[in-house]
């Protein structure tokens, strides 16, 4: 039985892993103390990335989401790459990645590794003062945490969980580029490996998160509330992806169909697309890992995830039989693809799907230009990919693929367009936010 846990208001935590999810994190936390005087936390932002460390220090934030100002006032913020100074840390929370490997397998070694960082440094914490506790924030399957996570603390440590440390599960649920709702305004769903752990885990986010929060009855609980969040939505926009795939066959525009049906009150409106990114596209194969090692493959999971990492590919196969009927050769076409991250007004290029849309074009030869305002022209895409820096009036293309609904694309006019068409020129627009006038190919 652990004696006593940091106090919920004034603990010094660690915030493991900078990106999209922890960064926020450590800077909710941080600022906590100017909004509520009860308040007296200390931050350290922990990143192995020692670039991004120095850029965080000098208050600029690569993926956007934190105005510099945020990161140079906080003087109770230290961003660090040092995992020594952690030791003065009673709370250590985990936002590091939970990527899958080429195989489709959860790749849990940022994870493991994270969870070994921290055994160590429990190593040489001297526990007198009170048991630290652990949370873990970053997309498992359920078990994962306990199975995964606290063994390997516990084997660099030497300590006992629940006796010497205790432990939580607190699902992040961040929506990267979406400034209309930030951290705060999300309900955060909560919970301990213990009674006591459970409460104390709970009250700590209760700090920060002023939508309020959950608390779950268990940590599996927690993580596959989690994992079926996104399991859910990808199978919502597979289905559309599906029904868009019979409507072309029936010459029917997908959007305007699921614009009559959305005036029934309880339609569920989704729109089909690519789907990518670290969560949607990555956290089903989480679930059915967990799920064949316990015997059973599901049917409706894997048939959603077929067909969305293959939507990509049949885009361009609908490419290649307009370009046909236009009378253009696809080999000697001159494609341009506006966007490239995995989601509108967002820097990240994390599982991308526009990726699939590259891969087919380069594979079948055609030139390829692509341009995203959010994405550097030096960026590590594949090497026969011309990245345009700015759009210009001087190219004109036969065919123009819109993969992203970035705010730039959608303020373009009607001449904005029209000044990237060549005679007989295709639109080829996924997100439906081109000009009706241009007669453009809607899925």
């Amino acid at each position: 039985m652990m004696h006593q846990l940091p106090k919920f208001n004034s603990c010094s935590i660690a915030i493991i892993g900078l990106g999209y999810v922890g960064l926020p994190l450590a800077v909710e936390f941080a600022r906590s103390n100017l909004k509520n005087k009860n308040n007296c936390f200390t931050v350290y932002g922990y990143d192995i990335d020692s670039r991004r460390i120095n850029e965080l220090n000098n208050g600029y934030d690569r993926t956007n989401e934190i105005k510099s100002s945020n990161l140079k006032n906080l003087k109770n913020l230290i961003i660090t790459d040092n995992s020594e100074k952690l030791i003065e840390c009673d709370v250590f929370i985990v936002t590091v990645p939970t990527p899958i490997t080429e195989a489709k397998m959860p790749d849990l070694n940022p994870l493991i590794n994270a969870s070994r960082l921290i055994g160590a440094v429990l190593k040489n914490k001297n526990l007198s003062s009170c048991n630290p506790v652990i949370i873990y924030e970053s997309t498992v399957y359920p078990g994962a945490t306990e199975e995964v996570c606290i063994p390997e603390i516990e084997k660099c440590s030497a300590l006992v969980r629940n006796v010497d440390f205790g432990f939580g599960y607190s699902p992040e649920r961040v929506n990267p580029g979406d400034p209309q709702n930030p951290l705060t305004s999300i309900v955060k769903v909560t919970s301990g490996s213990t009674d006591q752990v459970s409460y104390f885990v709970d009250n700590l986010y209760s700090a920060i998160i002023t939508a309020g929060t959950y608390s779950a009855k268990s940590i599996k609980i927690a993580e596959a509330a989690k994992v079926i969040e996104n399991t859910q939505r990808d199978l919502n926009v597979a289905l559309v992806n599906e029904l868009s795939m019979i409507f072309k066959k029936m010459n029917l525009d997908t959007l305007d169909v699921l614009e009559a049906a959305s005036t029934k009150w309880n339609f569920m409106r989704f729109t089909p697309g690519l789907v990518g990114g670290h969560c949607i596209g990555v956290d089903p194969y989480y679930l059915l890992y967990k799920s064949e090692s316990l015997g059973y493959s599901p049917q409706v999971v894997l048939a959603g995830r077929r067909i969305n990492d293959n939507y990509g590919h049949w885009i361009v196969e609908q490419l290649i039989d307009q370009l046909i009927i236009a009378k253009i050769n696809p080999v000697e076409s001159n494609i341009l693809v506006l966007g490239y991250t995995f989601k509108e007004n967002c820097p990240d290029t994390r599982n991308t799907r526009v990726n699939d849309i590259l891969s087919s074009l380069c594979n079948l030869g055609i030139q390829t230009t692509l341009f995203d305002p959010y994405v550097q022209p030096k960026a590590e895409i594949n090497g026969s990919i011309h990245i345009l820096e700015e759009l210009s009036s001087k190219t004109r293309y036969d065919a123009v693929i819109v993969a992203v609904s970035h705010d730039s694309f959608k303020k373009m006019s009607l001449s904005d367009w029209e000044s990237l068409l060549s005679e007989n020129s295709l639109i080829i627009d996924i997100k439906g936010i081109v000009p009706r006038e241009l007669n453009p190919w809607r899925i």
